[in-house]
């Protein structure tokens, strides 16, 4: 009896050892090797290899990565195609693909545990700048990136970091992508894309920029409507809702808050102006003189850059 126990011991310590040196060797595998280990990720390890973006991942520095499963990809190549000309990792603009590669590329280590909502500054930067360009990720019962991607995988644990799983590559944002990623912005999209506007603010806001947008929130709307005392956005006059849209963007400029100045009079599409003031915080005095509170700041896309605000600005 103490043989059988004794080798059944033997056999236990045997599979605990083996099983131990298994997780210490999945342990030292940095981010780059483990997505080449996993098949899921070949596409992802292709476009790595294409922008020589392998060393900077094989590196010591810790890093977040959320990172595409092949389908994901195919998906996108297949929605950039044209007839008789297949979007491949291959063929794709180099550059493009490096920059999104990167947007998806945090500093630091976040575990899933540590994902908070709000705006996280991604590895990819704006233009030639340093500016990084923004995330917005949700935490709920899961987690969502800029609105619509989901992390199916979490806390894939590398020696230089972590990686999380997405089931849909993250494309560059532009100022209105920035807009529609918030759920705190729908007013503004719906105002936005009121139908009898006559102008077309998702084309225009989508082009090449830049563009610097001051974006009510959905409380500030709402507080609009009140200090209006009109039952919806579409009770907005047509000449009123473009006036007061286009007196939120500053158009061939990506202006961010650092260069921000107190006493600042700023032109906006619309031709009015208003006044920046950053005594006792950030705030925006308009044409009515009324402030509206800077609340977020330097929410950078690839043609521009939104800050919120909590009022509506009203020109003069």
């Amino acid at each position: 009896m103490k043989k059988v126990f004794y080798g059944l011991f033997l056999a236990l310590s045997a599979t605990f050892l083996l099983n131990a040196c298994k997780d210490a060797d999945d342990d030292t595998k940095n981010i780059v090797e483990l997505a080449q280990g996993d098949t899921n990720l070949s596409t992802l390890v292709r476009a790595l290899e294409r922008t020589d973006l392998v060393g900077v991942l094989n590196g010591t520095d810790q890093f977040t990565v959320f990172a595409p499963t092949n389908a994901a990809f195919s998906a996108l190549f297949t929605a950039l195609s044209t007839p008789g000309n297949a979007v491949t990792v291959e063929n794709i603009n180099a550059a493009v693909l490096k920059r999104t590669l990167l947007y998806h590329v945090v500093s630091g280590e976040v575990k899933s545990s540590a994902i908070t909502t709000g705006y996280v500054k991604s590895a990819a930067t704006f233009g030639t700048t340093t500016n990084p360009l923004s995330l917005y990720i949700e935490k709920g019962s899961g987690v969502k990136i800029n609105g619509s991607v989901n992390v199916t995988t979490a806390d894939v644990d590398a020696s230089n970091g972590v990686i999380h799983v997405v089931d849909k590559v993250i494309t560059l944002p532009t100022v209105v992508n920035q807009a529609l990623n918030n759920p705190n912005f729908t007013s503004l999209v719906a105002a936005l894309t009121r139908a009898d506007l006559g102008v077309d603010y998702v084309t225009t806001l989508s082009g090449a920029g830049p563009f610097t947008v001051f974006a009510p929130t959905n409380a500030a709307f709402a507080a609009l409507l009140t200090e209006l005392n009109l039952a919806s956005l579409n009770d907005i006059p047509v000449a009123t809702l473009n006036a007061v849209l286009q007196y939120h963007v500053v158009s061939g400029a990506n202006v961010v808050a650092a260069q921000l100045t107190e006493g600042q009079e700023v032109a906006a599409l619309s031709g009015k102006k208003f006044t920046i003031k950053l005594v006792g915080g950030a705030k925006i005095l308009d044409g009515q003189g009324r402030t509206s509170n800077i609340v977020i700041t330097d929410v950078q896309a690839d043609n521009g850059v939104v800050h919120a605000i909590d009022k509506v600005l009203l020109p003069n």
